[in-house]
């Protein structure tokens, strides 16, 4: 098995002190260096106490040897795409944040910016947050198995009231929402 630590690591944006830190107890730079390139194993112990520092699940660190990872290549900013010196594997979104629960939406028809086919990703949060959520893009649960979609434009401690994505839609409310799933990611094949 090989681990993924490094590739993890990079697309949070930590540094190996950074993840030495992090675990409980804390540990050295250069341990977390030797456990990532394979130079230390990798228990069980270390994986679950890289894992709890890196914020992800334990069997997030590890991938089999035969499948061939998706990888980042490049970076795309103001002056174009600029080849990293080394590819690092990506790691799904789900993986990074295995604290918080992530729900996906299909558009099966297109409505506003959104697209067929599209799959919009959401994170989960208590409905009591909704103050901090206005203007995102949210998933509300409804009484009877039914959801409600749009931009949050209004809440408080008892009803919310979103904006659906397609034009010339009536405002929603929604009464004493179990829960919030904000838009963070959008998936669409080109």
């Amino acid at each position: 098995m090989i681990n993924r630590i490094r590739d993890i690591r990079a697309q949070k944006g930590m540094t190996l002190a950074d993840v030495a830190l992090a675990c409980d107890p804390q540990t050295t730079a250069q341990t977390i260096g030797r456990l990532e390139t394979g130079m230390r194993n990798l228990s069980l112990v270390w994986m679950n106490r890289i894992a709890a520092a890196l914020g992800v699940e334990p069997e997030t660190l590890l991938r089999s040897e035969g499948a061939e990872p998706a990888r980042i290549v490049a970076t795309l900013g103001g002056k174009g795409p600029e080849a990293l010196r080394t590819p690092i594997e990506a790691v799904l979104p789900h993986s990074l944040a295995a604290d918080t629960p992530w729900l996906v939406l299909a558009v099966e028809a297109s409505c506003g910016e959104y697209r067929a086919g599209d799959q919009v990703w959401l994170r989960q949060y208590p409905a009591a947050e909704a103050a901090r959520l206005m203007n995102r893009d949210v998933l509300a649960p409804r009484p009877g198995g039914h959801f409600s979609f749009g931009r949050l434009i209004e809440g408080s401690d008892d009803t919310i009231v979103l904006l659906p994505p397609t034009s010339g839609q009536d405002r929603v409310s929604v009464e004493h929402p179990a829960w919030l799933a904000v838009a963070e990611m959008l998936v669409r094949k080109l």
